[in-house]
Protein backbone atom coordinates (compact mmCIF):
# COMPACT_ATOMS: atom_id res chain seq x y z
CA UNK A 1 0.00 0.00 0.00
CA UNK A 2 1.18 3.09 -0.85
CA UNK A 3 1.69 5.80 1.66
CA UNK A 4 0.24 9.55 1.25
CA UNK A 5 3.54 12.02 1.74
CA UNK A 6 4.57 15.38 -0.16
CA UNK A 7 6.52 13.24 -2.48
CA UNK A 8 3.80 11.82 -4.27
CA UNK A 9 2.34 13.87 -7.33
CA UNK A 10 -1.18 15.05 -8.33
CA UNK A 11 -1.80 11.93 -10.58
CA UNK A 12 0.23 9.08 -8.34
CA UNK A 13 -1.93 10.68 -5.56
CA UNK A 14 -5.47 10.48 -7.71
CA UNK A 15 -4.75 6.86 -8.66
CA UNK A 16 -5.30 6.11 -4.75
CA UNK A 17 -7.63 5.76 -2.28
CA UNK A 18 -6.80 7.43 1.06
CA UNK A 19 -9.03 7.46 4.15
CA UNK A 20 -10.73 10.62 5.31
CA UNK A 21 -8.52 10.14 8.72
CA UNK A 22 -5.22 9.52 6.51
CA UNK A 23 -5.90 13.02 4.49
CA UNK A 24 -6.24 15.01 7.58
CA UNK A 25 -3.20 13.21 9.36
CA UNK A 26 -0.84 14.27 6.19
CA UNK A 27 -3.09 17.99 6.19
CA UNK A 28 -1.84 17.88 10.19
CA UNK A 29 1.70 16.63 9.35
CA UNK A 30 2.08 19.53 6.37
CA UNK A 31 0.13 22.19 8.49
CA UNK A 32 -2.64 22.46 6.12
CA UNK A 33 -6.35 22.81 6.98
CA UNK A 34 -7.98 20.32 8.26
CA UNK A 35 -11.80 20.49 8.47
CA UNK A 36 -14.33 20.22 5.75
CA UNK A 37 -15.15 17.12 3.66
CA UNK A 38 -13.09 14.63 1.86
CA UNK A 39 -12.94 16.25 -1.75
CA UNK A 40 -12.08 19.46 0.38
CA UNK A 41 -9.12 17.87 1.66
CA UNK A 42 -8.17 16.46 -1.29
CA UNK A 43 -8.33 19.31 -3.49
CA UNK A 44 -5.73 21.07 -0.55
CA UNK A 45 -3.61 18.01 -0.89
CA UNK A 46 -3.34 18.30 -5.05
CA UNK A 47 -3.08 21.92 -4.83
CA UNK A 48 -0.09 21.48 -2.35
CA UNK A 49 0.85 18.36 -4.05
CA UNK A 50 1.41 20.56 -7.21
CA UNK A 51 2.71 23.69 -5.95
CA UNK A 52 3.88 23.41 -2.25
CA UNK A 53 1.69 25.99 -1.08
CA UNK A 54 -1.33 26.07 0.91
CA UNK A 55 -4.56 26.35 -0.81
CA UNK A 56 -6.25 29.90 -0.46
CA UNK A 57 -9.64 29.17 0.50
CA UNK A 58 -12.65 32.55 0.66
CA UNK A 59 -14.33 31.26 3.62
CA UNK A 60 -17.95 31.11 3.01
CA UNK A 61 -20.58 33.60 5.08
CA UNK A 62 -23.02 31.20 7.40
CA UNK A 63 -26.34 33.43 7.67
CA UNK A 64 -27.95 33.09 10.54
CA UNK A 65 -30.27 29.73 10.85
CA UNK A 66 -33.91 29.97 12.21
CA UNK A 67 -34.47 28.46 15.58
CA UNK A 68 -36.38 25.62 16.65
CA UNK A 69 -39.30 27.76 17.68
CA UNK A 70 -39.66 29.85 14.73
CA UNK A 71 -39.95 26.53 12.55
CA UNK A 72 -43.54 25.25 11.69
CA UNK A 73 -45.02 23.14 9.22
CA UNK A 74 -45.69 26.21 6.91
CA UNK A 75 -42.31 27.25 6.95
CA UNK A 76 -40.44 27.58 3.78
CA UNK A 77 -36.85 25.24 3.51
CA UNK A 78 -35.66 28.03 2.08
CA UNK A 79 -32.02 27.73 -0.32
CA UNK A 80 -29.32 27.74 2.43
CA UNK A 81 -30.97 25.23 4.62
CA UNK A 82 -28.91 23.29 6.44
CA UNK A 83 -28.94 19.74 8.24
CA UNK A 84 -28.47 21.41 11.54
CA UNK A 85 -29.28 20.29 15.36
CA UNK A 86 -32.56 22.38 15.65
CA UNK A 87 -33.54 21.19 12.55
CA UNK A 88 -33.10 17.51 13.10
CA UNK A 89 -35.04 18.04 17.00
CA UNK A 90 -37.78 19.84 14.74
CA UNK A 91 -38.20 16.84 12.50
CA UNK A 92 -37.48 14.70 15.35
CA UNK A 93 -40.45 15.98 17.14
CA UNK A 94 -42.48 15.92 13.46
CA UNK A 95 -41.42 12.17 12.53
CA UNK A 96 -40.07 10.72 15.58
CA UNK A 97 -36.49 9.56 17.03
CA UNK A 98 -35.94 7.50 14.46
CA UNK A 99 -35.56 10.29 11.92
CA UNK A 100 -32.45 10.74 10.35
CA UNK A 101 -30.87 13.22 7.56
CA UNK A 102 -30.58 10.71 4.75
CA UNK A 103 -28.79 11.43 1.91
CA UNK A 104 -31.78 10.77 -0.74
CA UNK A 105 -34.02 13.60 1.46
CA UNK A 106 -31.11 16.06 1.52
CA UNK A 107 -31.09 16.00 -1.78
CA UNK A 108 -35.04 16.31 -1.96
CA UNK A 109 -34.63 19.40 0.60
CA UNK A 110 -31.84 21.30 -1.45
CA UNK A 111 -33.60 20.69 -4.82
CA UNK A 112 -36.80 22.21 -3.05
CA UNK A 113 -36.53 25.26 -1.22
CA UNK A 114 -39.45 26.49 -1.90
CA UNK A 115 -41.78 23.49 -0.42
CA UNK A 116 -42.63 23.63 3.27
CA UNK A 117 -41.55 21.82 6.07
CA UNK A 118 -44.62 19.81 6.27
CA UNK A 119 -44.43 18.73 2.36
CA UNK A 120 -40.27 17.93 3.25
CA UNK A 121 -42.28 15.23 6.13
CA UNK A 122 -44.47 14.12 3.38
CA UNK A 123 -41.56 13.43 0.75
CA UNK A 124 -39.41 12.21 4.20
CA UNK A 125 -42.40 9.51 4.39
CA UNK A 126 -42.60 8.47 0.48
CA UNK A 127 -38.72 8.14 0.44
CA UNK A 128 -38.41 5.84 3.15
CA UNK A 129 -41.52 3.73 1.27
CA UNK A 130 -39.50 3.75 -1.84
CA UNK A 131 -37.41 0.21 -2.54
CA UNK A 132 -34.89 2.87 -5.39
CA UNK A 133 -31.82 2.49 -4.41
CA UNK A 134 -29.69 5.94 -3.09
CA UNK A 135 -27.18 7.03 -5.54
CA UNK A 136 -23.83 6.58 -3.91
CA UNK A 137 -21.59 9.78 -4.22
CA UNK A 138 -18.10 9.62 -5.67
CA UNK A 139 -16.16 10.32 -2.28
CA UNK A 140 -18.08 7.21 -0.56
CA UNK A 141 -16.01 4.49 -2.59
CA UNK A 142 -15.97 2.14 0.24
CA UNK A 143 -20.04 2.23 0.50
CA UNK A 144 -20.22 1.41 -3.13
CA UNK A 145 -17.91 -1.31 -3.00
CA UNK A 146 -19.95 -2.89 0.01
CA UNK A 147 -22.93 -2.53 -1.77
CA UNK A 148 -21.49 -4.27 -5.31
CA UNK A 149 -19.90 -6.96 -3.63
CA UNK A 150 -23.06 -8.38 -1.98
CA UNK A 151 -24.65 -7.41 -4.92
CA UNK A 152 -23.05 -10.43 -6.42
CA UNK A 153 -21.84 -12.46 -3.60
CA UNK A 154 -24.76 -12.51 -1.22
CA UNK A 155 -23.83 -16.05 -0.22
CA UNK A 156 -20.46 -13.88 1.34
CA UNK A 157 -19.46 -12.75 4.53
CA UNK A 158 -19.13 -8.38 5.29
CA UNK A 159 -15.84 -9.45 6.94
CA UNK A 160 -15.19 -11.11 3.30
CA UNK A 161 -16.40 -7.95 1.86
CA UNK A 162 -13.73 -5.90 3.89
CA UNK A 163 -11.14 -8.37 3.44
CA UNK A 164 -11.95 -7.91 -0.52
CA UNK A 165 -12.09 -4.12 0.13
CA UNK A 166 -8.97 -3.27 2.00
CA UNK A 167 -6.86 -5.88 -0.65
CA UNK A 168 -8.55 -3.47 -3.90
CA UNK A 169 -7.58 0.05 -1.88
CA UNK A 170 -4.15 -1.14 -1.98
CA UNK A 171 -3.85 -1.55 -5.47
CA UNK A 172 -2.84 1.50 -7.97
CA UNK A 173 -5.85 2.31 -9.95
CA UNK A 174 -10.15 2.42 -9.68
CA UNK A 175 -11.35 0.45 -6.47
CA UNK A 176 -14.89 -0.94 -8.46
CA UNK A 177 -15.63 -4.37 -7.23
CA UNK A 178 -14.44 -7.54 -9.73
CA UNK A 179 -15.40 -11.16 -9.40
CA UNK A 180 -11.09 -11.31 -9.59
CA UNK A 181 -11.19 -9.68 -5.99
CA UNK A 182 -12.55 -12.21 -4.32
CA UNK A 183 -9.09 -14.23 -5.07
CA UNK A 184 -7.81 -12.77 -1.77
CA UNK A 185 -10.29 -15.30 0.20
CA UNK A 186 -8.68 -18.01 -1.26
Amino acid sequence: MTKLSKDLNPVEFKEYYFLKEELKDFCRSEGLKVSGSKEDLEKRIIHYLSTGEELNEVPVKQKSSETLMDITLDSRLGENFKCSEDKRAFFEKEIGSGFKFKVKFQRWIKSNPDKTYGDAIDAYFEIQNSSEKTEIGKQFQYNQYIRDFFENNGDKSLDDAIKCWKYKKSLKGHNRYEESDLDVLL
